[in-house]
């Protein structure tokens, strides 16, 4: 049985690689005990805002084994998005992650080409694919699989890659060689904290999800509170400034994965392009992005937003 685990930690780390994974760790299926009562003071806070979907599966949450019935490991993968170039800066903004096609379509179909490589190898295994699609807590299995540690943004830091990366994961009824979480290189440093307009990082690491950008540009359906307007900035699809200014991602190197790419007009828009954009425009451009959950509606909410 040892030596099988070793073969198999070998197989899925190589085949990772091969599909163009950054980083591939393991963890043992189990109760998440550290994170049960961060979680509860999180919801209890209100700290997830209007996203009451956060509220539901607290269990699932927290013990993947109540998710995927029979499951012992948790292989956790991390996916370049950082781009080789980035918008004007005197334009509005849309979140590096939002460049190109949509990452859940296009990560999922690796991991799904992983787990028939793993099926075929291995022999009947059972297990499911997750892509920030599920009651999943990613950035804790990330840290308990050694893929880095969390930052006081409550991102996971890597000191090879920084943190431009999508989490996805394999829960499966299989065992491997387990790694182990990694020491926190954050030190005193509170840059992400200083910069955050909004105040969201009410402490390090501990985010106030109801106060972040990203949640008012994409999850608020109703309207952006009018206290956020004076210190906002220039972001319509979530935000990027307590990564842009965290002092690990100037190690971050640009992805080689062409669905990623933006339409090269994203780029060279001006604040007037995004005011005067079409819904045909709209749909044209972000056909298969992560935009299209803000619908072109939300997108010219938020643009109001800014020039009221």
């Amino acid at each position: 049985m040892i030596e099988n685990r070793s073969k198999y930690t070998q197989l899925i780390k190589a085949e990772a690689k091969r599909l163009g994974f950054m980083s591939c760790g393991i963890s043992k299926a189990g109760f998440l005990e550290e994170e049960a009562p961060r979680l509860e003071a999180w919801l209890h806070q209100q700290r997830h805002g209007k996203m009451s979907y956060m509220e539901n599966h607290f269990d699932m949450r927290l013990d993947p084994t109540k998710l995927v019935e029979g499951s012992k490991s948790v292989v956790s993968l991390l996916y370049n998005y950082f781009p080789s170039a980035t918008q004007r800066e005197d334009s509005y903004q849309i979140s590096k992650y939002a460049y190109g096609r949509d990452y859940h379509f296009v990560i999922k179909d690796k991991l799904k080409e992983l787990m028939h490589t793993l099926q075929a190898q291995i022999g009947d295994i059972n297990g499911r694919v997750f892509v920030d699609s599920a009651p999943v807590l990613d950035k804790a299995w990330a840290v308990k699989s050694g893929l880095g540690w969390m930052g006081k943004h409550t991102n996971v830091l890597s000191k090879k890659a920084g943190s431009f990366y999508f989490i996805a994961e394999l829960i499966l009824d299989v065992e491997f060689e387990y790694d182990h979480p990694v020491t926190d290189h954050c030190g005193s440093c509170t840059a992400c904290i200083d910069a955050c307009p909004t105040d969201a990082i009410a402490a390090p690491y501990q985010v106030d999800g109801s106060k972040c950008i990203s949640y008012y540009t994409i999850e608020l359906k109703e309207a952006i509170p009018a206290s956020a307007k004076a210190t906002y900035d220039d972001w319509i699809f979530g935000c990027d400034i307590c990564q842009d200014v965290c002092p690990w991602n100037r190690f971050s190197t640009a992805h080689n994965q062409p669905l990623f790419q933006p339409d090269p007009r994203l780029l060279e828009f001006s604040r007037e392009d995004w005011e005067e954009m079409t819904q045909e425009v709209f749909a044209e451009i972000f056909q298969k992005s992560a935009v299209k959950r803000t619908k072109y509606n939300g997108l010219q909410r938020n643009i109001r937003f800014l020039d009221s």
